[in-house]
């Protein structure tokens, strides 16, 4: 079978350690395969790294393994051309001995041009990413603790949501820190609406009149503290 890299590595991430099989050729094209194990702390990483470049290694690949992947991909990316392969893709190439380990598997399918690496995004924009992935899932728990709030609303029979469209709105928030610092007259509260929702005090009124106790008091305290912070 043709082979494409003379030299090159292939390596099996785990949580803890990485196994890596380098496969290089003296000056008369003998293939040698050397597998080393290495710890994921970034010392050790150093050292693999270090240790592949002493044998001229240009070229990696591994297995998307979970999250275990990118810390050895941000190391290695610089140095090296690194094929990040999806390990169904890996799976399903035929011609494995049974007692062949993982990352001498990878390496031997690197060697001969078997393997097809994933589109990796620059690390900008991989950082990005990672930033508006984090902001949609605050945003999701906003929502969610906006929708327990007015869970407990509903159970005090506060019927707020009813009428005002967005409960954590400018009337929402002054009606909601009212009821907070003990105001519980209907007719109270109502006057507190702005804009458009004072067109409806008569019937907010109506909605307002529940049996709120200290016990949702306390929710909505917790609620709307973790709100605000989220906002």
């Amino acid at each position: 079978m043709q082979v494409i890299h003379a030299t090159c590595a292939g390596i099996d991430v785990h949580k803890r350690e990485v196994k890596v099989c380098l496969v290089t050729r003296d000056a008369q094209g003998k293939r040698t395969s050397d597998v080393r194990t290495f710890s994921t702390m970034t010392k050790e990483l150093l050292t693999m790294r270090d240790w592949l470049q002493d044998h001229n290694c240009r070229v990696v690949a591994m297995e998307s393994t979970g999250v275990y992947w990118k810390p050895i991909f941000n190391l290695l990316e610089g140095d090296f051309e690194v094929l990040l392969v999806n390990p169904t893709h890996i799976k399903h190439v035929p011609g494995r001995k049974t007692d062949i380990k993982d990352c001498e598997w990878i390496a031997q399918l690197l060697e001969h041009g078997l393997l097809r690496g994933s589109f990796i995004p620059p690390m900008a924009i991989r950082d990005l990413r990672d930033l508006t992935r984090y902001r949609r899932q605050l945003v999701n728990d906003r929502t969610s603790e906006v929708n327990r709030l007015q869970k407990v609303l509903e159970t005090a029979n506060i019927k707020l949501a009813s009428v005002a469209t967005d409960v954590m709105g400018k009337s929402g928030r002054a009606i909601l820190n009212a009821l907070l610092a003990g105001v519980d007259d209907p007719k109270q509260l109502a006057e507190l609406s702005k804009g458009r929702l004072r067109n409806k005090k008569d019937e907010l009124e109506l909605a307002l009149q529940g049996l709120f106790r200290p016990h949702h008091a306390l929710l909505l305290t917790r609620i709307l503290a973790h709100i605000e912070f989220l906002e």
